[in-house]
């Protein structure tokens, strides 16, 4: 029934494309033939419609993982730097959550460890949605903003780093063999921001799985059971995406940490002494950072799956 349901969701989308461009054929023959400027201006929008639906088709081609069809698991934690970095990280987790309304995806909070002064000292979430995993994966690394610091009197230009790691959600059919011996099952109080996320009992759990040194944690849910069986599903899917990789002998293993510094970055986000995003693997950039941030992240997911290439004079438009 999944196999049957995933062909037809292929199928419905080449549909909806065939009549958007039977549409537009109509309205452009309309416009053609009777000068209607208004069916010229239809047209266009329906033109422009059409060719963000074929790149979107597009983009399905290269989701040939077994897990990019998945859900998403999300981690980002702040570099050093303190409260600058804890703010930085709450910005991306914050452009995140506006890049899943756009989407359509349902963003759960497994877990939110608020910072001292500002932003997050990290934050775990899921996003559900069509081939979350797929798009998702293209933004594990090092993220990187420039700006005036809020939080310097001076007033002086500071760097900050964030690291985002993502890992498929797995499906109950698969299965991941797990020693219990291997654990480590910790519980503690809850906290989060706002005051969310929080009770007066150690319901809270962290599982450390020995072998590996893999951490993962719950405090989403008031009951201690529903948070260590949600745990016990995120260190599946880590050790899932651990295997797998190490398997294919692609990347970094998911548990190797790299550095959160200078070097490592895949994108950097300039707020002064310009206004620049950019991202390193393909070389696109666009001058909207304010649009980025507000969760416009799609050409720059896009560029990089698709394994385009920009020139230094070759931007996105804005």
């Amino acid at each position: 029934m999944k196999q049957k349901s995933d062909i037809e969701g292929v199928v419905n989308s080449y549909e909806e494309l065939q009549e958007l461009a039977e549409e537009a054929a109509i309205t452009i023959e309309l416009a053609e033939e009777e000068g209607d400027a208004d069916a010229e201006k239809e047209a266009a929008v329906l033109v422009s419609r059409l060719q963000r639906r074929v790149e979107e088709m597009g983009i399905l081609r290269v989701f040939s993982g077994k897990a990019d069809r998945c859900n998403a698991v999300v981690s980002i934690n702040p570099g050093a730097g303190g409260t600058e970095a804890q703010d930085w990280a709450g910005m991306l987790y914050r452009m995140y959550e506006r890049f899943a309304e756009q989407r359509g995806y349902g963003l759960e909070v497994v877990d939110y460890q608020s910072g001292e002064e500002a932003g997050i000292k990290s934050v775990t979430f899921i996003l559900s949605g069509d081939y979350t995993y797929g798009y998702m994966k293209a933004e594990v690394g090092v993220h990187r903003l420039v700006r005036i610091s809020p939080y310097d009197a001076a007033k002086r230009r500071h760097t900050s780093f964030a690291s985002v790691i993502v890992y498929p959600q797995i499906d109950d059919d698969i299965e991941v063999e797990i020693n219990e011996a291997d654990l480590r099952i910790d519980t503690y109080r809850a906290s989060g921001a706002g005051g969310q996320h929080v009770n007066k009992t150690d319901s809270a759990v962290r599982i450390t799985h020995l072998p590996t040194k893999i951490i993962v944690q719950c405090q989403n849910q008031r009951s201690q059971h529903k948070n260590r069986a949600t745990a016990m599903k995120l260190l599946k899917s880590r050790l899932y995406e651990l295997r797998r990789r190490e398997e294919e002998e692609k990347m970094d293993s998911l548990h190797e940490k790299r550095e959160i510094a200078w070097g490592s970055q895949i994108r950097s986000y300039v707020l002064q002494p310009y206004r620049m995003v950019k991202d390193h693997r393909t070389g696109l950039d666009k001058g909207n950072v304010d649009g980025v941030l507000d969760g416009d992240i799609g050409p720059f997911i896009e560029a990089f799956l698709l394994g385009k290439k920009f020139g230094s004079r070759e931007t996105g438009s804005d």
